[in-house]
């Protein structure tokens, strides 16, 4: 069947500053992201209904019988079987929320989509998973990472473990894919399961504590210190102290200094001994900024840090408060803490912040991607092009 993740108006505006470069299903919790589980659980093509400067990266592929799955829910077995239940026309639904449809005709707007929905209805009682919100990334990271640690390892045995040197508790809770390369560290797996993707390095000197996801071709450098429930994507570069985080892809904490209940996206570098803040002094609750709200909410949450978005910047000594969040293609610099909303395409810090250039952005982003043999394709750029101006309302100093 064909399956297509749709971006549910409300996931989409609360899920801010992360869906402005991709769809719902594009963000990463546990090991995978939402389409790779999809993927993995159906064996089928997907696609999105998503907006329309999206939809060049991220197509959508019509057919005659397709099932529309709300992009914000992680499957299980349970929902899978209930979704693959449905006849023409038949909804899937958790209250007011619509978790999937298997529409006769081709769907073309989310409009039509809703429309369709509310004919046939069917409530599902059942357990699933909903990333509804920026925290809920870090807060399901660890319940994410051992459903997605079963997918990947069910059936299949681990690389051997040969360095003398390295210590491993519960070892039947740690997989190494094919290439890891593993020296003198400490792996346990007591507290969770520990996965190791492809080529992946964990370099000397690194304590790691489950739940723990180190993706294709990611490294830990010298002495890191990884926590616990944190999902470091493929391709990232990290060392220092992390706890209960998510680093999407291809983002670089290379040195010492904090990341706690935060999530960082694609092609970010924090600088050497970047801190981030995630408990207040008070130790009330965080307040998090709400692009759908336009203010600050409650996130019902003690422990929430930094919210950062893709193409992010920051030099060496950065330090981030409790709750910020920072847009995508900003580069910040000097002392003392920027502010807790960061708008997308900002330059500075907490003395003042500019319009990052448009142009220097995209120069940076061509260096940036070319080191990795990746470079910005036309895709990537027409969807930076339509964010930078889509917010330039967030720039008030612009006028």
């Amino acid at each position: 069947m064909n399956l297509i993740l749709f971006d549910g108006t409300d996931e989409r505006l609360d899920l801010l500053p992360f869906t402005y470069t991709r769809p719902v299903a594009g963000i990463r919790c546990g090991i995978l992201t939402i389409t790779e589980k999809w993927l993995r659980r159906t064996g089928g093509q997907v696609s999105y209904l998503c907006p329309a400067y999206l939809s060049g990266k991220y197509p959508i592929h019509y057919g005659a019988d397709a099932l529309y799955v709300n992009g914000a829910l992680c499957p299980n077995g349970p929902l899978v079987e209930a979704l693959a239940q449905l006849g023409p026309g038949d909804s899937l639904v958790h209250g007011t929320k619509l978790l999937g449809l298997r529409a006769k005709t081709a769907i073309v707007s989310l409009a039509e989509l809703y429309y369709e929905a509310s004919h046939r209805p069917i409530s599902f009682g059942g357990p699933f998973t909903f990333i509804a919100r920026p925290p809920d990334i870090f807060a399901h990271n660890r319940s994410e990472l051992i459903a997605d640690f079963e997918i990947l390892t069910s059936h299949r045995r681990s690389q051997p473990i040969t360095d003398p040197h390295t210590i491993v508790y519960a070892p039947e809770q740690v997989f190494l894919e094919e290439g890891v390369q593993l020296r003198a560290a400490i792996l346990n797996a007591e507290t969770g399961p520990i996965y190791l993707g492809k080529n992946a390095i964990v370099g000397e000197g690194s304590i790691v504590r489950g739940a723990f996801a180190l993706g294709e071709g990611a490294s830990l450098n010298l002495g890191a210190k990884m926590r616990g429930d944190t999902s470091i994507g493929p391709h990232c570069k990290v060392g220092g102290e992390v706890s209960n985080s998510v680093f999407f892809a291809h983002s670089n904490k290379g040195h010492e200094g904090y990341l706690g209940n935060s999530v960082v996206g694609e092609w970010c570098n924090l600088g050497a001994d970047t801190n981030t803040s995630n408990l207040k002094n008070n130790y009330g609750q965080v307040k998090l900024w709400s692009y759908r709200q336009n203010d600050y909410e409650e996130t019902g949450r003690q422990f929430c840090g930094l919210m950062m978005a893709d193409h992010v910047k920051c030099s060496i000594n950065t330090m981030f408060n409790t709750g910020t969040v920072v847009g995508p293609c900003v580069n910040l610099f000097g002392s003392g803490f920027p502010p807790k909303l960061v708008p997308p395409f900002s330059w500075g810090g907490s003395e003042g912040l500019t319009t990052f250039n448009y142009q220097k952005m995209e120069e940076l982003a061509y260096r940036v991607m070319d080191r990795r043999g990746d470079g910005p394709t036309t895709e990537d750029l027409a969807i930076l092009n339509h964010v930078f101006a889509q917010t330039a309302k967030y720039r008030s100093w612009e006028g």
